[in-house]
């Protein structure tokens, strides 16, 4: 499973988002999660093209949020679903045993839910306070968190508000990997970012 994830968003970033995409890559990045809502199906594909050449020069995976048309127009590893979205199980029957499929869960019942429908991954959050989660979602916090975690029965990936700085906690409470935005695509240097949350979450694993 993934350790490391950029969720993107190419408003938060400086620089066009392909490239931030692939500074972030180099320094440790292992899937991209294609989020780029505003976007036209035509717009998605076109950028989701881009950023799976990218991916797989890397030899990292291609996640396209929601648009499953969009991901296997592209080529993408899989598509990244919010627990009020299309079945997995539907989605499993359209794009086959290979084709990665996470959720977005808040709680302990999205969670069974996800499970149930044989999805790789579920992605849990936010952890912590996070701008884009602003008055929508309240924050999990680390220790809710460990007992969703000791429980799951697939991989969960942590996301929100997770920094270098704080990556060792998540990381301690048994996590698969963690994903983030702003903390990747905001940064001055992506490459750098990434490698500071590699070399946090090496240091927890050697602990």
């Amino acid at each position: 499973m993934f350790k490391l994830m950029l969720v993107t968003d190419r408003r938060r970033t400086t620089r066009p988002l392909a490239e931030t995409v692939r500074m972030a890559l180099a320094g440790g990045v292992d899937a991209v999660q294609l989020r780029e809502r505003d976007l036209s199906a035509r717009e998605l594909y076109d950028l989701a093209l881009k950023l799976r050449e990218i991916t797989r020069e890397a030899g990292a995976a291609l996640i396209v949020n929601q648009r499953l048309d969009v991901a296997l127009a592209a080529g993408a590893d899989g598509v990244h679903l919010g627990w009020r979205s299309l079945n997995p199980s539907a989605v499993r029957k359209l794009a086959g045993e290979k084709f990665l499929i996470g959720i977005s869960c808040h709680n302990e019942p999205q969670i069974h839910s996800a499970e149930a429908t044989h999805a790789n991954y579920a992605l849990l959050g936010p952890v912590f306070h996070t701008p884009s989660k602003e008055g929508l979602v309240r924050p999990i916090g680390l220790v809710p968190l460990k007992d969703l975690v000791s429980g799951a029965k697939i991989p969960v990936l942590a996301i929100g508000g997770i920094t270098p700085e704080n990556v060792a906690q998540v990381m301690e409470i048994g996590v698969a990997g963690i994903a983030a935005i702003s903390a990747l695509v905001a940064a001055e240097d992506p490459a750098a970012a990434a490698r500071a949350f590699r070399k946090e979450m090496r240091v927890m694993n050697d602990a």
